[in-house]
């Protein structure tokens, strides 16, 4: 057991990375696709039947915990940890994102965010501090400093004012978390879509020695060869030998060419989300099961999964069970598409590990652009 957060890079094929993320609580494979349990669940699904799917590390929300059920409560209750059944790493982002989507129910300012609840209408206020003191009382592994997220397209001069204040926050959240042993606070590059303000925003949080960094204000709104580029300028500037997590990206297609990048790290609620809405990733791209092409298809999603999901139910009665709005249809695609995400990230290290990272881009890519229509 280690006692100390430690990354290890494990091995590189072009500028995709092979590592280890190593913790009290476990070992995190990457590149790693962490599953969203926003309140403290992934949603339609048992954290076991997450953990089989090859999840290491599972993603929890500060803003969510803290209006319900109270990050106070979780603390007495024994920590999120505790609280949920899941014994492995979770990483509690800092509320940040939400708290930028409230839009006309929040205001900003140096000190940090005031908001009103979506759940009842009640004033809170989150200082970076405050940020800090609620993810240690949920007890997460890997905290996030709070940001300000600019949504895109903005003005260049509202792209920088956010960008600098986080910086100030990234070095208050840093003297409020201390030194804790085994585990880690990571910065949130900003910068919005600005290239220069990105390594800007790297350089500085470079200069506060983290143990891990975050690319944050992508994938909310700008279109994916914006998102590349800001990976591209940004990378070479955080250090080698620290973890990268591209926050709340994204599809598979996103992930394999973030990787490529260098991503490290990726969370995203896409996979439960999709499910529950009729949708399924596989090897050979997007399935949407409502269409009536598969009512009377007896095939599985796919034969070669280990997933249950995938191969054990019949797309006929997934499309029944979507289309009847019953709740296993959900259940069942959500499973179905958080396997594939651990599938793909599977073989993205495999890939890596052999040096045939290029290689295995362009198969998979190949089988997402042949489809779904004539399976091979």
């Amino acid at each position: 057991m280690h006692e100390k957060f430690e990354f290890k890079l494990k091995a590189t094929s072009g500028k995709a990375r092979l590592g280890e993320v190593s913790m009290p609580r476990g070992t995190i494979r990457t590149p790693a696709f962490m599953p969203v349990g926003t309140v403290g669940t992934v949603k339609a699904m048992y954290l076991d039947q997450v953990r089989d799917t090859g999840a290491d590390i599972i993603l929890g929300n500060t803003y969510h915990l803290m209006l319900r059920p109270g990050a106070e409560r979780v603390a007495r209750l024994g920590g999120l940890h505790e609280l949920i059944r899941w014994q492995h790493p979770i990483l509690t982002d800092s509320g940040g994102f939400q708290v930028m989507s409230l839009s006309g129910l929040r205001k900003i300012d140096e000190k940090g965010v005031t908001f009103k609840s979506h759940v009842d209408g009640s004033t809170h206020h989150m200082s970076p501090e405050r940020s800090i003191e609620i993810q240690g009382l949920l007890g997460s592994d890997i905290q996030m400093q709070l940001d300000e997220c600019v949504a895109l397209p903005a003005e260049r001069k509202e792209i920088e004012r956010a960008m600098e204040m986080s910086l100030r926050w990234a070095e208050r959240c840093r003297l409020a978390f201390g030194d804790q042993p085994g585990k880690a606070m990571f910065g949130i590059v900003q910068g919005g879509d600005m290239p220069d303000l990105r390594v800007r925003s790297a350089e500085g949080l470079k200069q506060l020695d983290l143990k891990g960094y975050a690319v944050g204000g992508l994938a909310v709104g700008e279109p994916q060869d914006v998102m590349l580029k800001m990976l591209d300028v940004t990378l070479p500037v955080l250090p080698t030998a620290k973890p990268r997590y591209l926050m709340g990206v994204g599809t598979p297609d996103d992930i394999l060419k973030s990787v490529a990048c260098g991503v490290d790290m990726f969370d995203c609620v896409m996979p439960t989300r999709s499910g529950r809405h009729g949708l399924a990733f596989t090897r050979r791209g997007k399935v949407n099961i409502r269409n009536a092409r598969h009512a009377e298809d007896m095939r599985p999603l796919d034969e070669q999964s280990n997933c249950p999901a995938s191969r054990d139910y019949s797309r006929a009665y997934l499309h029944h069970l979507v289309r009847s709005n019953e709740a296993l249809g959900g259940m069942l695609l959500s499973w179905n598409n958080l396997a594939y995400y651990q599938e793909l990230m599977q073989g993205i290290r495999k890939a890596i590990e052999e040096g045939r990272f290029e290689d295995f881009y362009a198969e998979t890519q190949e089988m997402w652009a042949r489809g779904d229509i004539d399976p091979v």
